[in-house]
């Protein structure tokens, strides 16, 4: 067992080594520049045939070369390195592997500014990386780093911009504009549920995604109101966040699938009296319609599990995990745009093709009163297959903006129920039945009043 100790300007080494022969009660604990490393030797030489040796180093001058500003360099934030520029290795032993991980209690250099966030991070050839390391506890002065492999290491705060103060009118008119799309999209799936629908007509995709965007929105209000609650139980919040972001999902699929259905039956115009199918099995169109958004959620918790639960127990922005919710939505937004303009074309050609008929017979006309409704209903649809989501990319850079689109983001539910309920003509007197039926209950009922005289 041998303990040598190194001092130069810049760098101090603490190295301990132990032999096949020397016999340890207790792991040695290495201080060096206010900072403590707490390694498993004894199990390391378990390992090695009993020989084992660690070195443990601190660069006082490597802030410059290696500094904080390589950490999310992607990132426009403010960074300062906590501690000095650390390394430790394992010479002249066979097995590194470590058995349990190495923890690192470390003294703060600066006092820890606000609004920041800590990182245990190590140096991977280019840039400053969290993989393999984590902040297992910290206060004001110090912070203890767990990692599960040896490198080079320090400690590095980021500073947050300040948070935009939240405006409790917005907050308010945000939570009521919610509530009435999910009432509407309740009053829309009991709809759904209770008619007898034509068998030409197909609701599938419909049905599936009032379910999403029920689900989804639903779960993010009760996430936002109870957030304070939810916060500190890191747990709960990154199983949320996966939740969240698989209903966010499944709801733009069912978007693609809508926007699918609705190109056929535009297409299929020109051939009214031909008996409409779906294009494919609504067995077919679940499996489609979940199992996507499904693989997607499960790839991005194999590649980074770590990017779930962010500080609005959401998708983190660490290596640009945000893409894994973005780029689906950029590519279905991208598809459903391409699709209604294929709409609008094969609309515009019936309308010019109906421009150069005459007026035959009255069943001509009644198929031509059909066509317009089935546009209007059309145009209109650009709003429920999500379209109106590509306003969520701007709305950092205006008020307005931002405003029209919480609008129309959470009033979904509500044009679907317009559109699909209360403009069909068949669903209007089953609810003029309904309310019939619900006045005739609730009239009081008059009884006959006999005078008995004697």
């Amino acid at each position: 067992m041998q303990m040598v100790n190194i001092s130069l300007n810049d760098l101090e080494i603490r190295v301990f080594a132990i032999g096949p022969r020397a016999f340890l009660k207790e792991n040695p604990m290495l201080s060096i520049n206010n900072t403590q490393m707490d390694i498993d030797l004894i199990g390391i030489s378990q390992n090695n045939n009993g020989s084992a040796a660690v070195a443990f180093m601190s660069y006082t001058s490597m802030v410059d070369i290696l500094s904080p500003k390589l950490f999310n360099p992607t990132k426009k934030t403010e960074k300062i390195m906590m501690s000095t520029v650390l390394s430790a290795t394992l010479p002249k032993t066979t097995n590194t592997q470590l058995p349990t991980p190495v923890n690192f209690t470390i003294k703060h250099i600066e006092d820890l500014p606000p609004n920041s966030n800590l990182f245990c991070v190590y140096w991977n050839h280019s840039e400053w990386i969290v993989d393999g390391c984590y902040l297992l506890q910290t206060n004001i002065s110090h912070s203890v780093c767990s990692c599960f492999h040896l490198s080079t290491f320090a400690l590095i705060v980021q500073v947050n911009p300040p948070e935009k103060d939240s405006d409790p009118v917005m907050d308010l008119i945000n939570i009521i504009a919610v509530a009435v799309g999910l009432l509407f999209l309740c009053l829309t799936l009991l709809t759904f549920a209770l008619c007898q629908w034509n068998p030409r007509v197909t609701n599938t995709a419909l049905t599936n995604l009032c379910i999403s965007l029920l689900l989804a929105h639903l779960l993010f209000l009760l996430t936002q109101t109870f957030l304070k609650y939810i916060q500190p139980r890191r747990l709960l919040c990154a199983v949320l966040a996966g939740v969240l972001h698989f209903c966010f999902l499944s709801a733009f699929v069912w978007m693609f699938i809508q926007a699918v259905m609705l190109f056929v039956s535009v297409k299929n115009l020109k051939k009214i009296r031909s008996k409409q199918k779906e294009v494919l099995s609504w067995k077919y169109l679940i499996v489609i319609g979940y199992s996507i958004p499904l693989m997607i959620v499960g790839v991005s918790v194999g590649l980074f599990s770590n990017g779930y639960g962010s500080e609005k127990c959401w998708l983190k922005a660490d290596k640009d995990f945000l893409w894994s919710f973005l780029g689906p939505v950029c590519f279905i937004l991208a598809a459903n745009t391409i699709v209604f303009i294929s709409i609008m074309v094969i609309i515009i050609s019936i309308l010019k093709t109906m421009k150069h008929e005459t007026l035959k017979i009255k069943q001509a006309k009644s198929d031509k009163q059909y066509i317009k409704r089935v546009m209007l209903k059309t145009v209109i649809q650009f709003y429920i297959i999500g379209c109106s989501w590509i306003l969520g990319f701007f709305t950092d850079y205006n008020k307005v903006l931002e405003v029209v689109f919480l609008f129309f983001n959470s009033q979904q539910g509500t044009f679907i129920f317009f559109i699909h309920c209360a403009l069909n003509q068949e669903v209007r007197q089953l609810y003029m039945k309904w309310w019939q039926s619900f006045s005739a209950a609730c009239r009081p009922h008059t009884t006959k009043t006999w005078i008995v005289q004697h």
